[in-house]
Formats: structure tokens, sequence, C-alpha cells
């Protein structure tokens, strides 16, 4: 009887070469049957690169990739998903208005005498929602479905497909803590049944909770492959940056000052159902303090910084901003009257993604005495100082100021707008997710940059779902559940299970609860 290979999967020796960059360099990666391998490494490691050369979206210049000990050639998707091998991408790849159902058997259709057997299909996916816990409306559409539940539909469809060996690119990215924890279950529960996990992820906390193996990657090329058992997080932290990394932020206490943004009853309405997202809210955000709003994703965040920054109308309400009353101002007046906003969406909201990164730098300046002359843009000024905030804050891109925005790493295209927004020196920033998709490295960097802004006497306005950046970078937490704020805590005070509390809504602050009802 012969011997079943020690490794599913084998990636040998694999070059990959884009405009001015070489993302993987002579890479080796072997997959064994059945395990949860993380892949980690700094934004721009190539990671994503490698994986989609696995999925056969990219051709590799060199090496070669082997299936069971036999060298297979991988020309396009679906010569993987021929060969069992499934991919869930870190922008997920759905139809918004198909339902679930139709986005999970879109391109594997079952017919018969040409007529869609979706009865049968939908009897497949049931009974694999049930077996891995993954329960999703089938029939709902995807535009009315969370991040979490979108993600759960790609799962099923790689599962669908029969996959063996899934790959889940930056799976947590967008999740919120409880959906992660749920998304933990499910991969454990898949390399259960057999199947074989790669794991691209830049959290060492997920990585040391889920994974068996992990191999790093840095500037594109290969570190090593450890057991994660035998390993520790500052050990990958050095091994994925080069260097070792401070993963708790270090301040001294905020003096804070004078208040720069004050809200005042801001209600504003919800697009997705009737009630208001945010009901009544007052706060004040001084100068010289990170003031953070925590709380679970869709509890009013998104529409309270939409409010503040203009992107949506306030029902009632008023916001003073540096003694001003911007309630009603546009954007540009907003920005004008001092603030800059680091953006949940930074696809949406954040970038031009077909204007280079040099555009991008320069999007609320442009009209500004540097950047133009009589109405014409000083090209030769922008590149200057575009130049410069890439050299700052490290900013990586296959061509330097003149890269298309969209072909950077999600990573990288972040970091490009802290670098924007905190370059414009105006007295508040307001920083939603500022961190969202970063690797150690660049997270501690930008935690730094926010502490010297608030002891430069800035006003920081910080909008965040991880826990330990809320505990660690704020000076003060204001809890929100259901569009009220419930709790105003102090972080040196409090524990992350009391914070988890009120960000459920088990707990709110007598104080609060009594004003309301006076």
């Amino acid at each position: 009887m012969e011997q079943a290979p020690e490794y599913v999967i084998e990636m040998l020796h694999i070059t990959k070469v884009f405009p001015g960059i070489k993302a993987n360099d002579d890479i080796t990666l072997q997959l064994r049957k059945g395990e949860i391998h993380a892949l980690l490494g700094e934004n721009g490691a190539g990671k994503s690169t490698l994986m989609s050369v696995l999925f056969g979206l990219y051709q590799p210049e060199e090496g070669v990739i082997k299936k069971d000990g036999k060298e297979v050639k991988i020309n396009n998707p679906n010569d993987a998903t021929a060969l069992h091998i499934g991919m869930v991408h870190q922008h997920f790849k759905l139809i918004d208005v198909f339902s679930v159902l139709d986005n999970i058997i879109l391109g594997a259709e079952d017919t018969k005498l040409g007529f869609l057997q979706k009865k049968a299909a939908r009897k497949k996916v049931k009974e694999l929602s049930e077996r891995y816990g993954l329960h999703v409306d089938l029939d709902a559409k995807i535009e009315d479905i969370t991040v979490g539940m979108q993600q759960r539909v790609e799962i099923l469809k790689m599962l669908y497909r029969d996959n063996e060996i899934l790959i889940f690119d930056e799976p947590t990215a967008v999740l919120t803590p409880q959906e992660i924890e749920e998304l933990m279950q499910i991969m454990r529960g898949l390399s259960k049944e057999g199947k074989s996990i790669l794991f691209i992820s830049h959290k060492l906390n997920e990585i040391m909770e889920v994974s068996d193996r992990v191999s790093v990657l840095r500037k594109g090329k290969y570190i090593g492959t450890v057991n994660t058992a035998d390993t520790t997080k500052e050990e990958l932290s050095s091994m994925m940056v080069g260097r070792p990394v401070q993963l708790v932020v270090e301040k001294d206490e905020a003096k804070p000052a004078e208040p720069t943004l004050e809200v005042k009853n801001l209600t504003v309405p919800s697009k997705l159902h009737k009630n208001n997202a945010v009901k009544n809210v007052s706060f004040t955000a001084h100068a010289g303090e990170i003031t953070c709003i925590a709380g679970i994703d869709g509890n009013g965040q998104t529409e309270l910084v939409y409010a503040l920054t203009g992107l949506e109308k306030a029902s009632s309400g008023k916001i003073t901003l540096c003694g001003k009353d911007i309630t009603k101002a546009s954007i540009r007046q907003r920005s004008l009257a001092g603030m800059s906003h680091i953006p949940e969406d930074r696809h949406k909201h954040g970038l031009v993604l077909d204007f280079t990164l040099e555009q991008n730098m320069v999007l609320q300046r442009y009209y500004e005495p540097a950047f133009q002359k009589a109405g014409f843009i000083r090209f030769g000024e922008v590149r200057k100082y575009a130049d410069k905030l890439i050299e700052q804050f490290d900013v990586r891109s296959g061509q330097g100021a003149v890269t298309t925005a969209r072909s950077m790493s999600g990573g990288n295209q972040q970091k490009a707008i802290v670098a924007r927004e905190i370059d414009r020196n105006l007295p508040l920033i307001i920083a939603v997710q500022p961190t969202r998709g970063l690797d150690v490295g660049a997270i501690e960097f930008i935690h730094k940059r926010l502490v010297e802004e608030r002891d430069a006497g800035k006003a920081v306005l910080l909008v965040s779902l991880e826990l330990e950046e809320v505990m660690s970078l704020s000076d003060r937490i204001l809890v929100m559940y259901e569009g009220e704020i419930v709790g105003e805590l102090d972080p040196k005070k409090t524990t992350v299970q009391e914070l988890g509390l009120y960000m459920a809504g088990a707990k709110r602050d007598n104080a609060e609860a009594e004003e309301a009802q006076a």
C-alpha cells in the first residue's frame, strides 16, 4: 500500500515579480493534511500574493506547486477549484443584489436539461450549514446582511464546491470580537473534519489561539516556520518585523485642556430601520486627550462619525468645533474649521483608488497656495510633499508617489490615509479604526503618532472595535450601545470584562439613567 504524502500542498521556491517589486522571493511553504497553518507577515510582505498564486490568480515566474506529492499547474481559479482549493478573499467577492443561496451556487450550478436545480442545491447548502455551524438566511440579499454573515457565505461557497484546502486571507480584518470567536470555532471544526487550512493574518493573538504551525514572510522573503505551541507573540513579532516590537502603548498622563469638539443632544436617523441610529448623544473631546468611543459594531458609531464629519445629516442636536457651530457645515467647511478624519472604510471614503498616491495625499489641500498657482496645480510641490509623507510613514508601494492606490496592499493604503490626515496638523483628529488591517510594527507606529498628536495639544477622537486598542490607547472611554452612550470609563480603573459588559448593554452608568428619567 502506497504511503500518503506528508504534505497535501507544497509551494516550492515560488518567485512572483510585479513592476518595481519582488512580491515573493524564493518562498517555500508546506501544508499538512488537517492542520491550520498560519501565514504571518507585515503589510505588503507578500502573503496575499503567495495565496493568489496558489489559487491561480497569478502565475509565478519561478517555482512549482505540488498537491499530494504530485506537481500541478494552476492557470486560473477554475483549475484551483478542480484541485479542491478554495479561497476567502480579504475583500469579499459577492454580488450584493443576489440572494445568499445564489451567491453560493454561482459558477457551480447544478442543471438538468438546462434548468437550474435549486432545490437540490438548497438541500446541500442547508446540510453543510448545519454540519459546520454556519447558519445564514439563504433567501436574504447580500446587501442586507452583516459582514460576519457575508464571510459565512464565502466559507459555504468553498464547502459547496467540496474544497479540501481552504485559504483564508485576513479573515478577521472586518469582524467584531464576537464574530472572530465564532470564526475560530468554525475553523477548528473544519480542521477536525480533515480540511487543511491556510490562514493569513497579522493578529498574533488569533494565530496563537487557532493555528498549529506558523510560517513567517518579511519583505517578500521566507523567514521560517515554527510550531505555534513552541513560540511566543514576542518571538513571532520580531521574526515578522525584524526587530523587537512594543506590544503595549507607552504614554505619559494626559493633560486635557479646553474642549475642542462639543456634541449636544445629537440624533442621527438610521438608513437601515425606522429607529434612530444615534439617540440624543452628548459628549466633549478635549485638546490633549484621546477620547475613545467603544462598542460592538453596529451600535451607532458609524452614523455618529458620519454626522460629525458631514457625510450624513443629523436630525437634531448641535456640533461645535473650536467654538464654531458646524452642525450644518459642508465637509470642506468642517475640514477648514479644523477637523481631520481617518475613515472607517478606506476604499469608500479614504482614497480615490484609481488616483496615484501623490494625488490622494493632497485630496483636501490641492487648492492651497502651496499646491496651486493661478488655478494650476504645482505638480513638483505635490510630488515633493508625497515623497516626504511616504518616507515619514514608511508607505510601501511598487513605484512610490506614482503608484495607483488600488495596487497597494490594504495596510499601506491605510498608512497613506493616516499620513495625510495627521500631517494636516489640525486641532481635531477623528480616527475610526485607524489600525484596521495593520501589522504589529505599523500599529506600534500609528499608536505612537496618535499619542504624539495628543501631547502636541490635539484632540483625538478614537473609534475602535479592538478592545486592546481601546484599553491601551485611550485616556477616557465612552461606550456606545444601541445608539446611546451608556458609560464613561477610565481605562486605568476598568477591566476588559467590565468594558465588555457595557458594550453588550448589560451595564450602564446609573447617573445617566437617572438623568434620562429626570
